[in-house]
């Protein structure tokens, strides 16, 4: 009985270590969003530097870090779409295509994960 004791808390432990914390993928989200090259993103009708949208979705998650317990929560409550009035953000990329950012959030996250399982 105390082997699959031992067992099972053995499971859960490695099963824990497997998934990234949220800080952690979030954190990777920023860095990546930090780092597009050549993007604009569009906010409410302004403009704004990948570093800009980077920082101003830190702020959001500083903010809101109570209500955020996943990566998913991150992108939607702070990469998105506006607090105040409800538009989605779009990012402009460096080929000239233009996308949501929860989009390309979810997309780049997916790849995190599947990246870190290998």
């Amino acid at each position: 009985m105390k082997n699959i004791v031992i067992t099972i808390f053995a499971l859960i432990l490695g099963i824990t270590a497997l998934s990234a914390a949220p800080e952690d993928e979030i954190g990777e989200l920023l860095k990546y969003v930090s780092n597009l090259e050549g993007a604009t993103f569009s906010r409410n009708g302004t403009t704004h530097t990948a570093k800009e949208a980077a920082e101003h979705m830190r702020m959001k998650w500083q903010r809101q870090k109570k209500k955020i317990h996943s990566a998913e929560d991150f992108i939607d409550l702070c990469g998105s779409k506006s607090y105040l009035s409800g538009k989605r953000y779009t990012i402009k990329l460096k080929d000239g295509a233009e996308k949501f950012s929860d989009e390309v959030l979810k997309a780049e996250l997916n790849r995190i994960r599947s990246a870190a399982k290998k």
